[in-house]
């Protein structure tokens, strides 16, 4: 059976609507994204519009289920329903009915490889300049201050300004990154935002996080994603932060100590001087990372 099925319809509609260099937005459910912020992005693009579906991937080919189990309701004495795992490509719009694609779905398991040549099959044929996605990654910094991000992609001059935060670093390989690193070298453009997540919010849905994402890749692409529509969730999810700080002085605390490193960052910066700290180094912001994916791999559902 074939990796990846074409809805004639949806690619007719595509074509009539597209222009060239148009834009594909991916966002895969997979353990590596603190706060949410794939997950509130793929919501939150989806519900703008109604999706077309231009692409189905074949799952069955992709995902090994005893490791990552969709889940069932049993309700008295039947089966009354089925999380069924996806992975597809749909035609959405944007706030200004502005056409772009967007892949979701569950992050493959097994053949990587074979899925992202699939991928790039589809952005040649459908006439795609620009693959973007965005993810939230656990961070030393405080909920405090305003969200920053790493913009990563193929070609320096497609990357806005963003403060560096790594030197090198060795972390565990997504799907999603792959595909940028695999587009590079076949001199595609794809670029990746990675929002830093306070790691003691990593596992808490975090609005404010997409919001800030979700401005990045207008910034990139040019299209109107209307982040604003996310404010009352992010108030929210502000409030809730707020009152579990006031119930635990060791998070008050935790939350000072990384006000004053980020402060102290912002202002050597200003000042043009070189810091490598007082944020983590690498080796502890890897050890971090490695405690996240291990409690998201205990903790989150199977299709999150």
């Amino acid at each position: 059976m074939a990796l990846m099925t074409w809805d004639n319809d949806g690619v007719e509609q595509w074509a009539s609507a597209s222009g060239s260099d148009a834009v594909l937005l991916q966002s895969l459910r997979g353990f590596v994204d603190a706060g949410r912020v794939g997950k509130l992005i793929r919501d939150h693009v989806v519900s703008m519009s109604e999706p077309v579906r231009v692409v189905t991937f074949n799952v069955d080919e992709l995902l090994d289920y005893r490791s990552r189990r969709p889940e069932m309701t049993f309700s008295i004495n039947e089966w009354t329903a089925y999380d069924e795992p996806y992975l597809a490509i749909d035609m959405v719009r944007d706030a200004e009915d502005q056409p772009f694609l967007m892949l979701h779905g569950s992050e493959p398991d097994i053949r990587w490889e074979l899925f992202i040549s699939s991928v790039r099959e589809a952005v040649k044929r459908l006439g795609v300049g620009l693959t973007v996605g965005a993810y939230g990654i656990p961070m030393g910094v405080p909920h405090t201050k305003p969200m920053t991000s790493t913009t990563h992609g193929t070609r320096q001059d497609l990357l806005r300004d963003s403060p560096g935060m790594f030197g090198t670093v060795n972390v565990p390989a997504s799907a999603q990154n792959l595909l940028e690193y695999r587009f590079g070298q076949w001199s595609l453009d794809a670029v990746n935002v990675a929002v830093h997540v306070p790691y003691y919010l990593a596992q808490s849905s975090l609005p404010q996080a997409a919001q800030h994402a979700l401005i990045q890749v207008e910034g990139l692409t040019g299209l109107s994603l209307d982040p604003s529509r996310l404010d009352g969730e992010a108030g929210t999810a502000m409030a809730e932060i707020v009152r579990q700080m006031a119930e635990s002085e060791e998070v008050q605390g935790l939350v000072a100590t990384l006000e004053a490193q980020y402060e102290a960052m912002e202002t050597a910066r200003r000042d043009g001087i070189e810091v490598d700290g007082p944020l983590p180094t690498a080796d502890e912001l890897g050890a971090e990372f490695e405690k996240f994916l291990a409690q998201q791999r205990r903790d989150l559902p199977p299709n999150d």
